[in-house]
């Protein structure tokens, strides 16, 4: 096991401008994960590490592959594959970030739900780092559109998920495509038997390490409240009434379960979304938007299409149905209670679901805490409304629109404060802007008569 004590970057033998970089970056100890994998991953080993989202991996990888690159050299050195476009565009920006203080480096995305055209393009500009999703890697690949020749890491970011989204096929295939002497980094949650044999089909000696984050769980207070099947609904919408989380990830174990809900807290007046694995890819990009910028108070999910999803600042988690695996309630409940805030988990949980809640207990090594219903009374005045509210501009990276210039036109041109602007998200063709929910019509009819990077464009209000 790697010593976590020497947690300052300045202890690893990284290139002094990346030093620079994480100093501007803010970057000024390591996490965890960070410590126990960066030695042995920028010694050239192979690694599995098992971490939690939002644990700081994309760093540790991001900061190994980036060593091994020649900036000089205009092939793909790199390939991070993710479960999700959603992930991937993280990891993107996470690497281009690290990668700012070396000559240039070209990292291109991957995924699906994009015309192959313009991913093509972009490899033939030449790319030093590529990040996707296994299915779009394969397609480039048998099409010849990417070659993997100079290929030195190989990253499987979230792999258990990766398997759990039946992509094992595609790893393998996009894995024989690799140069043997590559490095192979692997990151996963758990550990199922799967990832195993791909250690075994793939790695070379790879060391293992785990991080249990520990001092991040404390922080998640934990109460369960027992309720019946047909009551299921309406305590979910009488925890969103006393508590009135401004972001609530809400978590099903069925994609029937997800919309009903849905429905239900529509006509109970909540901002409520779901996210499930059949959604279209801009319908997902719609909803993840929505919720990221805190214009929707809750997001009713199932486990892998919620994957890949790292909201900041999520104030609750809601387990309206108890998951039969424990591993999966931890995972879920580790989405609140980030970067020393503390969370929320509420679970429900009727009898034939008490087997479920005692494995949990043993996994956690801690009882459960239960609640009484009748502590649920609205708190608050009016129904629960979400602080914010989506503007949708059509015209994204396609038209090379970046946030500054939404912010510029919000603020500099349309007078508002930078404080009533939210988060800016811009996708391939459309770009989505949070605003407070009391200048929303104003925002909408400035945008609507002014312009975006000196054009004028057409926004409507989600």
């Amino acid at each position: 096991m790697t010593n976590t004590t020497s947690l300052a970057f300045n202890t690893l033998p990284l290139n002094p401008a990346t030093l620079d970089n994480l100093q501007q970056l803010g970057y000024l100890a390591m996490t965890p994960i960070q410590a126990a994998s960066l030695p042995t991953a920028l010694a050239g080993r192979d690694l599995i590490a098992q971490a939690q989202t939002g644990s700081g991996k994309t760093a540790a990888f991001g900061l190994a592959l980036l060593e091994r690159l020649n900036p000089r050299r205009f092939a793909v050195q790199a390939l991070v594959l993710c479960p999700t476009r959603e992930l991937a565009d993280q990891v993107a920006v996470e690497v281009r970030r690290l990668a700012r203080a070396l000559d240039n480096i070209k990292v291109v995305t991957l995924c699906g739900g994009v015309a192959l055209r313009g991913q093509r393009a972009s490899l033939e500009n030449g790319a030093h780092i590529v990040v996707g999703t296994p299915g779009r890697v394969m397609d480039h690949l048998a099409r010849g559109y990417l070659t993997l020749d100079a290929l030195s890491t190989l990253v499987l970011d979230e792999a258990d998920r990766m398997l759990d989204m039946g992509f094992l096929d595609d790893i393998v295939t996009v894995t024989k495509q690799c140069p043997p002497e590559r490095q192979t980094l692997l990151f996963s949650a758990t550990y199922p038997e799967g990832i195993e044999k791909l250690a075994k089909q793939f790695m070379r000696t790879p060391e293992q390490i785990t991080v249990a984050d520990r001092a991040e769980k404390s922080l998640i207070e934990q109460r369960f409240y027992e309720v019946t099947r047909p009551t299921r609904f309406e305590v979910v919408a009488k925890l969103l009434n006393h508590f009135r989380p401004v972001s609530t990830l809400a978590f099903c174990n069925t994609k029937q379960q997800c919309k009903d809900l849905v429905s239900y807290l529509q006509d109970q007046g909540f901002s409520a979304l779901a996210l499930y694995g059949e959604l279209e890819q801009r319908e997902r990009d719609q909803v993840l938007a929505q919720f990221a910028n805190r214009s929707t108070s809750v997001l009713v999910a199932t486990d892998v299409a919620s994957r890949g999803i790292d909201i900041k600042e999520l104030s609750a988690v809601i387990n309206v149905d108890i998951t039969p695996d424990p591993e999966v309630h931890v995972h879920r409940i580790g989405r609140t209670g980030r970067a020393g805030e503390s969370g929320l988990a509420l679970s429900l949980a009727a009898m034939y679901e008490m087997g479920a809640v005692g494995k949990i207990e043993q996994y956690q090594q801690q009882p459960s805490t239960w609640h009484k219903l009748d502590e649920l009374t609205p708190t608050g005045s009016g129904p629960l409304q979400p602080p914010m509210v989506t503007l949708q501009i059509l015209g994204g990276r396609k038209e090379k629109i970046r946030p500054g210039d939404v912010l510029g036109a919000l603020t500099a041109d349309a007078g508002f404060s930078r404080e009533q602007i939210g988060k800016i998200v811009v996708t391939e063709f459309t770009t989505f802007v949070a605003v407070q929910r009391d200048i929303a019509k104003e925002a909408l009819q400035k945008l609507n008569a002014g312009k975006v990077k000196g054009k004028s464009v057409r926004v409507r209000l989600i």
